[in-house]
């Protein structure tokens, strides 16, 4: 989508940048100019010296390696919005400061700087995951659920019951998280396995140029042409002494070892399918490990490696439910490739935004979505047209 085809017709600010090795998330506020006063039962609020704004959070999202898209995004449908930053020529006139975190915060600093006058205000990346997370878990109706044999299920979450539990975040490489509440948190594992691992070694091994090229062949994909399974060691039958089916995997890529074919020889499908498989179960099963050494109930999975993928929460399911005996379910997020950016526009209502953007401090008041409103589109898409929250933002005189 060119970013011209996209129109603003109201007023935006709040914007965050979550910049990581792959993709650039952003969110940001349209207010829809309507202000009301709600209370605590849901119908009226009052709140002395300050207004209620009303609009919706918005999600975009662009890869990292065309990170002249994102900031044509901004340019136009951004910066447009608040012509007194910008002289006619373009040139930057004011200093402008967003909030920004992830690795690309550091490393772009002084392209936005230079491009549009634009400072980083920097949040650490941890902290906004599990800030993101924690809003959403919280605030937002329908945000997780599991997905089990083709089976989805929303997830009623207990505010009081919601820590500790293990934030996941599948990004190029994967953070396993132990949230003990707001601002509370310690990373306790990871691997080096993750979505870099996917789109590196499938575009090695196929001729899928971006990572959701690569996710649409594996769907038509047989993971069983490469990998080894039990029952091709155990002459088709199960090892059902310790457990194991004769569909389990017991060598990913383990065919390949006996088969005498060169790359060529196997269809691009099934090794994208086998590649999948085997980063999202080695995902699955060291999660899992991790939330039984410390005694947590819960596991979350966020990140764009998922986007909202059926194999892919399928396998990491199997995985958590094999390893836990099914005394364990894993559990996604709607909006699981925004966690970080979330949690940068949170941090918002710390502290004044700059005056061309917002004069007002600002705290996120509530949230309303419904799961139909939500859908994934392809990651070289610029803006998620469908990927909005509902939401009043108070603004403090």
């Amino acid at each position: 989508m060119d970013p011209h085809d996209f129109r603003f017709s109201t007023q935006i600010s709040h914007l965050a940048l979550d910049i990581g090795g792959t993709l650039i998330k952003l969110v940001y506020f349209s207010a829809n100019g309507d202000h009301c006063e709600e209370s605590r039962d849901g119908s009226i609020f009052v709140c002395s010296g300050c207004s209620v704004l009303q609009g919706r959070l918005c999600f975009a999202k662009f890869e990292t390696r065309k990170i002249d898209d994102c900031l044509e995004f901004i340019r136009f449908n951004i910066l447009q919005q608040h012509s007194s930053v910008q002289h006619p020529n373009g040139t930057a006139r004011d200093k402008l400061s967003i909030k920004a975190t992830g690795g690309g915060a550091f490393k772009f600093a002084d392209l936005f700087n230079e491009k549009f006058g634009i400072l980083f205000d920097k949040e650490d990346e941890m902290h906004c995951l599990v800030g993101g997370a924690n809003y959403l878990l919280k605030t937002v109706p329908r945000e997780a659920f599991t997905y089990l044999d083709g089976q989805k299920e929303f997830v009623q979450i207990d505010h009081n019951d919601l820590y500790p539990y293990l934030l996941v975040n599948i990004g190029s490489g994967v953070s396993m998280i132990k949230v003990d509440g707001d601002g509370k948190y310690e990373r306790i594992s990871g691997t080096s396995l993750g979505g870099g691992t996917f789109l590196g070694l499938g575009k090695l091994l196929t001729k899928c140029k971006s990572f959701d090229e690569l996710l649409e062949l594996s769907h038509h994909g047989n993971n069983r042409v490469i990998d080894m399974l039990v029952g091709d060691i155990y002459g088709g039958t199960d090892y059902s002494k310790i457990g194991l089916s004769s569909t389990a995997i017991a060598s990913s890529f383990g065919k390949a070892i006996s088969d005498g074919k060169e790359l060529e020889d196997y269809q691009p499908e099934d090794v994208a399918r086998s590649l999948l498989r085997m980063i999202s179960n080695n995902i699955g099963q060291i999660a899992y490990l991790n939330a039984l050494r410390f005694g947590l109930k819960s596991i979350f999975f966020g990140g764009f490696f998922i986007r909202g993928h059926e194999y892919t929460m399928d396998t990491i399911s199997v995985a958590v439910h094999f390893w836990s005996r099914g005394e364990a379910k894993a559990m996604f997020l709607t909006h699981e490739g925004f966690l970080g950016a979330l949690g940068a526009f949170a941090s918002y209502k710390d502290q004044s935004h700059n005056k061309d953007l917002k004069s007002h401090h600002h705290t996120l008041q509530r949230a309303n979505c419904s799961g139909d409103n939500f859908r994934h589109i392809p990651v070289t898409a610029n803006v998620n047209d469908g990927e909005t929250i509902e939401c009043s933002i108070i603004n403090r005189v």
